[in-house]
């Protein structure tokens, strides 16, 4: 047997190395429960090779990018990053392919981009982030890993034959990100923070439930050799019966299971509980994930202490677990069994732990790993001291989990200790029960429950059995939640950037100045509520006719007004203004609308007005006003001799101070009254003049 299995389980099966190697896979996890004892902990740590540690979860917040990247795998539902496989850029997008976990996965069910939220079109397309006006940057595709996958058909059409539909990427669940390049001067306005860093929250690798296996005396479709019928599960006993038969992990398979213990231990991690706010939740459900090279044992002690696991070899060579529940005991030891003893009241001040701290993983709060309420008072009565321990296990994704394991931790932590050598014929079987019964009055061990935490020593020579354990309570795993779970910490949200502000009080008016030649010219000027002086302002403008681009001007340092270039007189335009403050944009204003007046004031009125009727016209005369501005003459009919309601017939352009007159034709017959209104050329209209009756025939 090499070292890398002996260290992962020490599993044997006959005689004396049965019991010892038992023990050794039942002390990986109460070694990490207890603290451990010299012996197993001892023989663990000589036998690793100094793998890479079990990563936290926020260790997959960032996508990893090297030569040869080593396969995660993903346990429950967890949120983090990848490793790339492929990064390429081709006609201005850039194709991310990022693998996201080295199995099938049920499937993802949210996406991030450094860290915001992301929202999907049915296509692919963020639509929440990334955007312009009906333009959609990033794309993101999915594959769950299945056993012969789909090429990404955009990376193929993209990079053929360099990429071709054989890179499939069979069994790895997986992402594709596209990224399409904006303008220069729309970069930063899309990708404020560079290229989007993918994250994703998904449910992991699915799992052999032996409960759903009708082969092995559950009832279902499951095989433990066909992953395809296996199903998601977030169930922590499950996950570590997984991990146990497969390479990466115990290397055991799934025929070396003793499949009663395993179908016991997930029953009791689906029970329910209730949390201090009343909700139902399972007893021992979780997530993690984990890399093929880290240290299998690490990976099985943190699933082991988040389920309350303890894995054990039987007598029979199958691999058994005793599950995070109180068993009564069914082996009883009495004085007269007992060799020798020693009871450790655990009651030095220096060593009495007053409280236990925990952490967890917040999954309401984007999977971030956040204090749990403490359980105990740190400085107990009349104490100064703190004196506490800290449960923390990438595992448990519930307050009410960690709070439950906080109080295991307590308990075991002020446990009564107990060292006992005893008859082996009496004996011989406690390396096979986690709870046993001391019946030791003189040590003040009455009908007590000791929960075994070391290994069991066989001494052959003498028959004898030899374990340490700790004085537990019967009620060792009660837990009131409405009294004893506490309110955890105020998480501590991510600050959400606010972007630069908009503009408060942005007005647009339009103004005239006098150009060469004494002409006038009208412009905008904007003006707003001053803000930061780091910001500066652009305001764009356009002609609501559209026939011309949009313009912009920007302000300039510490203003809060603007100017726009000359308008093209008696146009209308639309304006908005927005700020920029470390090459990001504010979003815009709503729009304004104003009419480019180069000059405001009226001409003077016409004088000699006269109209004469013809057939089917009228012909109508006039004298221009000597004024340097007038350009020209409305030309109005009405029914009646008002203006009100009379309609423009035509309009005459022309200069000033001269006689001038125009011909309208196309008239119905009958009366009609001429209005004669004289304009400049911004159109500002002087007083109309009325030229009196003219009949048409």
């Amino acid at each position: 047997m090499g070292l890398e299995t002996l260290a992962l389980m020490i599993v044997a099966s006959t005689g004396v190395t049965s019991v010892v190697a038992s023990n050794l896979i039942y002390l990986g996890t109460m070694a990490a429960l207890y603290g451990g004892l010299a012996y197993g902990a001892g023989m663990l740590q000589s036998l690793l090779v100094g793998k890479p540690a079990v990563p936290k979860p926020e260790d997959g917040s960032y996508n990893l990018k090297q030569n040869v990247p080593t396969l995660s795998i993903v346990y429950g539902r967890v949120k983090k990053g990848g490793d790339y496989v492929f990064l390429e850029e081709s006609d201005g997008r850039a194709y991310h392919i990022i693998v996201w976990c080295g199995r099938r996965i049920q499937g993802f069910v949210n996406h991030y981009g450094h860290d915001n939220l992301l929202t999907l079109s049915l296509g692919g397309d963020v639509t929440s982030h990334y955007t312009r006006p009906d333009q959609f940057y990033v794309n993101i595709q999915t594959r769950v890993g299945l056993d012969a996958e789909t090429g990404y058909v955009d990376a193929v059409a993209a990079f053929s034959p360099a990429w071709t539909f054989d890179h499939r990427g069979d069994g790895l669940a997986s992402v594709m990100m596209r990224c399409a390049s904006p303008k220069d001067k729309y970069y930063l306005e899309v990708f404020p923070n560079q290229m989007p860093e993918h994250s994703a929250v998904g449910d992991g690798a699915l799992l052999y439930d032996p409960r759903k296996d009708s082969t092995v005396g559950g009832a279902g479709s499951h095989r433990w050799w066909d992953h395809n019928t296996w199903e998601y599960s977030s169930n922590i006993a499950l996950m570590r019966l997984d991990h146990l038969a497969q390479p990466f992990g115990g290397k055991l398979g799934f025929e070396r299971m003793y499949m009663n213990d395993w179908v016991q231990a997930a029953n009791v991690c689906d029970q329910f509980v209730l949390n201090r706010s009343g909700a139902i939740e399972y007893r021992y459900h979780g997530g993690m994930w984990f890399r093929t090279n880290n240290d299998p044992v690490d990976v099985g002690r943190t699933l082991d202490e988040a389920g309350e696991l303890v894995v054990y070899e039987r007598n029979d060579g199958k691999i058994g677990v005793h599950g995070g529940q109180f068993v009564t005991p069914d082996i009883t030891l009495s004085q007269d069994d007992i060799f020798a003893i020693e009871v450790d009241k655990n009651k030095r001040q220096a060593s009495t732990v007053l409280a236990v701290r925990g952490r967890y993983v917040n999954t309401a709060n984007a999977f971030n790993t956040e204090d749990a309420a403490l359980y105990g008072d740190p400085y107990g009565e009349f104490d100064e001291t703190e004196r506490t321990r800290t449960f923390d296990n990438a595992a448990v994704q519930s307050h009410n989990h960690c709070q439950r394991k906080q109080k295991l931790t307590y308990i075991r932590a002020n446990a009564r200790r107990v060292t006992v050598t005893a008859d082996y014929s009496s004996a011989k079987n406690c390396a096979y029960r986690r709870f046993i019964r001391l019946q030791y009055p003189s040590r003040g061990l009455v009908n007590a429950t000791i929960e075994i935490t070391s290994t069991v020593s066989l001494d052959l020579r003498n028959m004898r059995v030899s374990f340490s354990g700790i004085v537990v309570p019967d009620d060792l795993y009660a837990f009131n939640a409405a009294t004893e779970e506490g309110a955890p910490g105020a998480a501590i949200l991510p600050i959400a950037s606010a972007g630069v502000p908009v503009p408060a009080g942005f007005t647009a008016s339009v103004l005239t100045e006098v150009i060469t030649g004494g002409s006038s010219a009208a412009f905008i000027r904007g003006q707003w509520t001053a803000g930061s002086t780091s910001l500066r302002y652009e305001m764009e403008y356009e002609r609501t006719s559209g026939s011309t681009g949009v313009q912009s001007v920007f302000s300039g340092d510490e203003e809060n007004f603007v100017r726009s270039g000359y308008l093209v007189d008696g146009q209308a335009y639309r304006v908005r203004l927005r700020a920029w403050g470390g090459g990001t944009a504010s979003a815009w204003t709503s729009y304004q609308f104003v009419t480019a007046v180069a000059d405001p004031v009226a001409p003077g009125p016409v004088t000699g007005a006269g109209a004469t009727g013809g057939s089917g016209q009228v012909n109508f005369s006039w004298v221009a006003p000597n004024s340097a501005n007038y350009a020209g003459v409305r030309i109005y009919i009405n029914t009646a001799n008002v203006f009100a309601g009379a309609t423009l017939v035509a309009t005459e352009y022309g200069p000033p101070n001269i006689a001038d007159g125009r011909v309208v034709t196309g008239l119905t017959a009958g009366v009609k009254y001429g209005f004669l209104v004289s304009i400049n050329a911004s159109g500002i209209a002087a007083s109309p003049v009325a030229t009196g009756s003219a009949t048409v025939t």
